[in-house]
């Protein structure tokens, strides 16, 4: 049984782990995916302890999302995660289900995570990707991956086929605007639309301001 008090070396562990992560995937991102799970498991009434685990671990290994290596960051955090709980005294049993949610969180991978715990830690992963903090954390990638904003013929994307490898506006329709409706727990489902709210006002903002 792991004690209460894993969480607090967990999250140092972490906080140096993540220090060369970029700032949308630095330690502040850990922790309000970790407040988010917390809310999510409360509101869920999922016992919290293993989601809570798997958020602080999610990101353990972060590329750069114009780097190759990148679709295989969710699969290499699950790997080296299970060495951390290892370390932490978490039994066979736990680390599995605290790896498997960690691998299947990422949107890359296309899956809907099979337990409870993954499908937290997936939605309080996503949520963080929307809202205020999502176009920040979108522009804070863009900037320094030196996207374009966004396609000066076509903003919105309308008519161009989607690349937000080249224009940062894209992801919001390429991804962002996707994630309310694939949220898998009803309490992440009802956040996402107030967040999505925030992202759609902030598109209506920028199209009378260009």
């Amino acid at each position: 049984m792991t004690r209460p008090d894993n969480y607090k070396k967990l999250k140092e562990y972490v906080r140096k782990k993540v220090e060369r992560n970029d700032p949308a995937h630095d330690f502040e991102h850990i922790m309000r995916v970790y407040n988010n799970a917390k809310r999510l498991a409360r509101m869920e009434r999922v016992e919290p302890r293993l989601v809570l685990a798997a958020a602080l671990l999610h990101d353990l290994v972060s590329y750069p999302k114009s780097d190759p290596r990148s679709k295989n960051s969710s699969t290499e955090s699950a790997s080296k995660a299970r060495k951390v709980l290892t370390a932490h005294g978490y039994a066979k049993k736990e680390m599995n289900t605290i790896s498997d949610a960690i691998r299947d969180h990422s949107f890359s991978r296309g899956v809907v995570p099979k337990t409870q715990t993954g499908k937290i830690l997936q939605d309080a992963d996503r949520l963080d990707a929307i809202g205020a903090i999502g176009i920040a954390r979108t522009f804070s990638v863009g900037g320094a991956e030196k996207r374009e904003i966004y396609n000066t013929e076509d903003p919105f994307c309308r008519i161009h086929n989607l690349d937000d490898g080249k224009w940062t506006l894209d992801h919001f329709y390429k991804k962002l605007l996707l994630l309310e409706k694939r949220m898998s727990t009803k309490s992440a489902r009802l956040e996402a639309k107030r967040r999505t709210k925030v992202m759609k006002q902030f598109l209506d903002d920028l199209k009378e301001e260009i």
